[in-house]
C-alpha cells in the first residue's frame, strides 16, 4: 500500500531554514507528481507546492513562493521541501501526498517557527 513518510521538521527562529523530506512506497514514485500540504493549528489543510512527475514543473501557493522549493529525487523515491525565510505564520504539520491521491497521507512532520 502506499506509505509517505515525513521527516525534517522542527524549531527554526524568523528568517531560518528548514528541509523536509518524504520518503514514498508502495507505488511506482517516478510515475506521479508529489505534493506538500500544510495544517496549522484549528486551520484546514492548506496545498503549499505541487512537483510533477519528472521534476521540470512546478507551482507554488502565493504564500511561499520565492521561498519554498520543491524538488524530488526519483531514483530515492523522495520528494524534497526547502524552506528558507521562514515566517511564525509558516508554523504547521506538514504533508506529502501523491497526485489525486486523498486518501493516502503520512503521520506529518511539525515545523514551529518562533523566536
Amino acid at each position: 500500500q502506499v506509505q509517505l513518510l515525513e521527516s525534517g521538521g522542527g524549531l527554526v527562529q524568523p528568517g531560518g531554514s528548514l528541509r523536509l523530506s518524504c520518503a514514498a512506497s508502495g507505488f511506482t514514485f517516478s510515475s506521479y507528481g508529489m505534493r506538500w500540504y500544510r495544517q496549522a493549528p484549528g486551520k484546514e489543510r492548506e496545498w503549499v507546492a505541487t512537483i510533477m512527475n519528472t521534476g521540470r514543473i512546478t507551482s507554488y501557493a502565493g504564500s511561499v513562493k520565492g521561498r519554498f522549493t520543491i524538488s524530488r529525487d526519483n531514483a530515492k523515491n523522495t520528494v524534497y521541501l526547502q524552506m528558507n525565510s521562514l515566517k511564525p505564520e509558516d508554523t504547521a504539520v506538514y504533508y506529502c501526498n501523491r497526485w489525486g491521491d486523498s486518501t493516502s497521507w503520512g503521520q506529518g512532520t511539525q515545523v514551529t517557527v518562533s523566536s
